[in-house]
């Protein structure tokens, strides 16, 4: 009990020291120096009456809202006499891990710049300057020559990768035994089975009404999309954060996502949000770096050809680029098992003096990178709160899809999930595809590091992020990925080849999210 107590005060310590510096609190202090000028605030009662005035006036609401927010981003504190770097990834080994990657990768960048004779970062020139400034809004008519630009890395590097992870504390011989794992992924680490997962997401029961079902039991569809509706839009009257996230574990009504997500995600585009979102787009401008070409390179490559994209690809430049700019999302590292690159000024190399983060937001975009904005520009079209939306998705779920950690919400946690439910639940398929050299992992990772984002249809895919918002969490992926296998069950176990069985998952533009969530779950014998 008092451990517990021990972590909640410190909790408390933690979100008081973030909530300092913020906006939220200024204004906050001034609104409490204008409530003095009321005459209902009386000074033998001074500091209930000012609690009652910021309930009354909707501030108690907003910092409530921002408490849950710190909650739902910072992890739980470790214990008091942990190393700090146990905050990042309490497994040793992982961090290792991660580290090499790390070097990998900024090795790539490296021999790219000087192989292309690109500095890593560079001012522009006043007349290059003022041609971006003009082309702010239309940057996909620009057609600059990326053939000499490759991905620093893609999807399938990063799972050989993980497929090499081992836990040195394990005996790790050639003899197969009971604990070799059938998969790809060599790692104990706990994760979830079903009787837990349904547990956790038990909001998606098939007596449970949802967004995303066409049919249902006890009530007709029309009915219970009417009354969630008025839900809905009295969660948003309340401006409730927490109450918005219990909400959207049902799916999102169209009309209302764009706002309900906004408020899960603590984020109302003050006039101060926009001024730092000039601010970045000034930076851009100024400045050349050579990520940008990355950025520009995986835009044409993906977004560009893609059906449902293709028409937001200016958008996607402004984000992103404005993004490797944004030295605020350095903040996350603390709670990230990756650690920032560095890089140094011309010249000074080695001397930690002039060491800098490269990129600035510390972030090197890979192949498919892109794919984590596009399916939000659907809902937001200012780009000030677009970019807010998307950094915050960004800082509290997409870069945990590509960094090695023991984080249930982790890309190797969530390819153990996928590989423990298929062969669990379906051990025919996935001996059969194992035995044919067509592990199934090999085909569902790139589903699982993009979030699904590319290969579901649009509405489907943001019923999918409804419950990655609703549950905080990302563990869905993998039970989606899984469900996937199964509803294709029956010709998967007639193939005879990779190729075949990558054949029969190439399109997923048609699958329903929700229906093959529930059945997966709730309709499977366990």
């Amino acid at each position: 009990m008092l451990e517990q107590d021990g972590g909640l005060s410190l909790t408390i310590a933690r979100i008081v020291q973030r909530l300092k510096g913020s906006s939220l609190h200024s204004q906050l202090e001034r609104q409490a120096r204008i409530s003095l000028h009321n005459p209902e605030i009386k000074l033998e009662s001074l500091k209930e009456d000012i609690k009652d005035f910021l309930k009354t006036s909707g501030w108690e609401k907003k910092l409530q809202n921002a408490v849950y927010s710190e909650l739902n981003v910072f992890p739980s504190p470790c214990h008091p006499a942990a190393p700090p770097e146990h905050m990042k990834e309490p497994l040793a080994y992982m961090r290792k891990a991660q580290g090499s990657w790390e070097k990998r990768i900024l090795k790539s960048l490296n021999s790219m710049c000087t192989e292309l004779s690109i500095p890593l970062a560079q001012k522009r020139p006043a007349s290059e300057q003022k041609e971006l400034l003009n082309k702010w809004n239309e940057m996909g008519t620009d057609e600059p020559d990326l053939s000499l630009f490759r991905p620093v890395y893609a999807p399938k590097d990063f799972l050989e990768v993980l497929m090499n992870l081992r836990n040195p504390n394990y005996e790790n011989g050639e003899q197969p035994s009971f604990r070799n794992h059938l998969g790809l992924i060599q790692v104990p680490l706990n994760v979830k089975d079903i009787p837990e997962l349904k547990e956790d997401f038990s909001e998606l029961d098939l007596n449970i009404g949802q967004l995303g079902i066409d049919d249902s039991a006890q009530v007709p569809p029309e009915f219970f999309e009417n009354e969630h509706v008025r839900i809905g839009q009295k969660v948003l009257a309340e401006q409730d954060s927490a109450a918005a996230q219990q909400y959207v574990r049902q799916g999102c009504p169209t009309a209302l996502r764009a706002d309900l997500w906004a408020l899960i995600l603590n984020i109302s585009n003050q006039p101060e949000d926009i001024l730092y979102y000039e601010q970045l787009k000034s930076n851009v401008i100024q400045h050349d770096l050579l990520v940008d070409s990355l950025i520009y390179k995986d835009v044409k490559l993906t977004a560009s050809n893609d059906d449902y994209y293709f028409v937001f690809e200016d958008y996607l430049y402004q984000v992103l680029l404005c993004f490797s700019r944004d030295t605020s999302v350095l903040e996350h590292f603390a709670y990230s098992s990756a650690t920032p690159p560095k890089s140094y000024i011309q010249g000074k190399l080695g001397m930690e003096e002039y060491a800098v983060f490269y990129p600035p937001n510390g972030v090197i975009p890979f192949h498919g990178f892109s794919m984590y904005v596009a399916p939000l520009c659907f809902l937001y079209h200012e780009p000030s709160k677009l970019y807010q939306i998307f950094r915050e998705m960004y800082v509290r779920f997409f870069f945990r899809l590509h960094s090695i950690s023991s984080h249930p919400s982790g890309i190797v946690s969530l390819c153990l999930l996928f590989e423990t439910l298929l062969q669990t639940h379906l051990p025919q398929l996935f001996y059969h595809l194992r035995e044919i050299g067509a592990q199934p992992l090999r085909i569902s990772f790139k589903w699982m590091v993009r979030a699904f984002s590319g290969y579901l249809a649009t509405d489907q895919l943001l019923l999918l992020w409804d419950r990655i918002l609703g549950y905080n969490s990302l563990e869905i992926l993998a039970v989606l990925a899984a469900a996937v296998f199964a509803f294709r069950a029956v010709n998967l176990m007639e193939v005879t080849s990779l190729a075949a069985a990558e054949a029969v998952l190439a399109d997923l533009s048609t699958l329903k999210v929700m229906p093959l969530l529930q059945i997966f779950l709730f309709a499977t014998v366990t």
